[in-house]
C-alpha cells in the first residue's frame, strides 16, 4: 500500500500533550507522534525546557516515509522554537534524528526501577524519616504548556498522568521529583529529578522526595509496575538512584531540533 493513502490526522489529547497518527484507509494506525510539555530541571535552566517528541512507526509500515510526514506535520503545527528526544544509542531512531537534523546535545544512562524489588516498610521508614525545617508536599495533575514547579504546587491537585513530589523549608521550594505514566495499558512510568536546590544541598533530600515519589505513584497508579529514570553521570544522583533500587538499563542520546529562530 502507497503511504500516499496514509492520512495524518491530529487526535484529542490532555493538556501539555500534543498527539498526531498515521492512519491507515481501514483505520489501522501505521504510526504515532506526540510533544509532551516537560519540567525545567535543575537549579537554573539556562533557556525555557523544550517539549519532549515521542515518534514511532508500526514495523510493517517503515521505510516507507510515514516517520518524515509525521515530523513535518508536528513542525507545521507547533508553535515551540525547539523540541527534544531521547534515542537508543544507534538505533533506527537515532538514525532518523540526524537524517533530520537534530543535534546531539549528551548522553544519558537510563535506569529503572522494579516495585517488586522494594520492600514497602523500609521505602516508609525512608520517607517516615525526619528532617527538621522541611516538610514534603505533593501535587497530581496534567502538565500544562511550559509549567513551573512552584506554580503546579500552589495549585489544587487534580486527576492526571503527572505526579509531582517536593520539599520545602518556610515555604521555598528545595528539592523535588515528578513522573509521568503513560496510557493505561503501559505500566512503566518515566521518572524525571530529583532535584536539590543551591542551599539546601547535602541534608539527603533528593533520596528523599524520590522515596516519596515512589511511594506517592504507586498509592495514585497501583497500575504501574517499573520507574524508568534518566541521569546524567552525576556520581551522587547515581548513588542514590542504586540506594532505592534502581539498576541500570541502557545509554541514550539526548537530541535537540531547532523548529524556528528563538
Amino acid at each position: 500500500m502507497s503511504e500516499r493513502l496514509i492520512d495524518i490526522v491530529a487526535v484529542p489529547d490532555r493538556p501539555g500533550v500534543s498527539r498526531w497518527q498515521a492512519v491507515a484507509p481501514r483505520g489501522s494506525v501505521a504510526g504515532l507522534a506526540s510533544l509532551r510539555s516537560t519540567i525545567p530541571f535543575g537549579p537554573d535552566p539556562p533557556q525555557p525546557p523544550a517539549p519532549e517528541l515521542s515518534l514511532q512507526v508500526e514495523p510493517e509500515w517503515r521505510r516507507r516515509g510515514i516517520g518524515s510526514r509525521l515530523l513535518a506535520t508536528v513542525r507545521a503545527q507547533t508553535a515551540e522554537p525547539r523540541l527534544v528526544a531521547d534515542v537508543v544509542a544507534g538505533s533506527p531512531g537515532e538514525a532518523f534524528c540526524l537524517r533530520h537534523g537534530f543535534r546531539h546535545t549528551r548522553s544519558r544512562r537510563q535506569d529503572l526501577l522494579t516495585y517488586c524489588d522494594v520492600h514497602r516498610a523500609w521505602l516508609g521508614e525512608l520517607v517516615d524519616a525526619e528532617h527538621p525545617g522541611y516538610r514534603l508536599t505533593h501535587w497530581t495533575g496534567d502538565l500544562p504548556d511550559a509549567p513551573r514547579v512552584e506554580e503546579l504546587l500552589r495549585g489544587p491537585s487534580r486527576p492526571g498522568d503527572t505526579v509531582l513530589t517536593a520539599a520545602a523549608a518556610d515555604g521555598v521550594l528545595a528539592a523535588y521529583a515528578m513522573a509521568v505514566v503513560g496510557a493505561l495499558s503501559r505500566p512503566r512510568a518515566r521518572q524525571y529529578g530529583p532535584v536539590v536546590l543551591p542551599g539546601h544541598r547535602g541534608r539527603r533530600l533528593g533520596p528523599w522526595v524520590n522515596a516519596a515519589l515512589i511511594q506517592r505513584l504507586r498509592e495514585l497508579h497501583p497500575h504501574v509496575n517499573e520507574i524508568e529514570a534518566a541521569a546524567e553521570d552525576d556520581p551522587d544522583l547515581l548513588a542514590a538512584r542504586s540506594h532505592l533500587g534502581f539498576r541500570p538499563l541502557r545509554r541514550t542520546r539526548h537530541y535537540e531540533l531547532t523548529l524556528r529562530g528563538t
